[in-house]
């Protein structure tokens, strides 16, 4: 009877990633294609995005966040007591690594696209203030995780990254690293719990 109501859960949470995995999937495209939208009648330009500049810096610059906001993560997951901690944030440990992946790819993907890419840009096109556009994005980003309200210590788990997401986007002038430091952060802190590498606080 318990085989039968986990294996009914299992499916039931599957069939949730996979809607959500789809749901990001479809709002980064609807992202990118705006942001296209953007380049074709020059509110932009391709560099404003893609930026290779300078490549070593591109490198070291994700590297280096991307091992800051892993140590960050770890430190305050080590700090605050499980009960302050979101429930959300243990939601996806339990499924497979490659689900993970994608999951945690997906979802970084549309929100580097929509926080950085399109209200950041536009904010500092407007307000012509890099740090402005970055603090009122990082505001914007706070609202749109609503379910950290709860436990308000969780903001401190988003602010910092948002932060340092919007600076290394303005700093780089390429989507691709704050996406791909967004990517380590979420699926290196979820395989540390996966793997019982990290355990919360009681």
């Amino acid at each position: 009877m318990d085989s039968t109501k986990d294996k009914s859960n299992n499916s039931k949470h599957e069939f949730k990633l996979k809607e959500t995995v789809f749901a990001f999937s479809s709002f980064a495209f609807i992202c990118l294609a705006v942001i296209f939208a953007f380049i074709v009648y020059d509110v932009f330009t391709i560099q404003n995005f893609l930026s290779f500049d300078k490549p070593a810096e591109l490198l070291i610059i994700s590297g280096i966040s991307s091992v800051a906001l892993l140590l960050f993560g770890l430190i305050l997951t080590l700090i605050i007591p499980a009960n302050y901690i979101d429930d959300n944030n243990k939601t996806y440990q339990d499924d497979s690594l490659p689900a993970i992946f994608i999951f945690m790819f997906a979802a970084a993907l549309f929100e580097e696209l929509l926080f950085r890419g399109i209200i950041q840009n536009l904010l500092f096109l407007f307000m012509g203030y890099q740090w402005f556009a970055i603090l009122l994005t990082a505001l914007l980003f706070t609202v749109f995780h609503v379910q950290y309200f709860k436990k308000p210590i969780m903001l401190l788990n988003i602010c910092i990254p948002i932060l340092v997401f919007g600076w290394i986007y303005f700093k780089t002038g390429n989507i691709l690293v704050p996406v791909f430091v967004h990517f380590v952060m979420n699926f290196g802190m979820t395989v540390l719990f996966k793997y019982k590498l990290l355990n919360l606080r009681s």
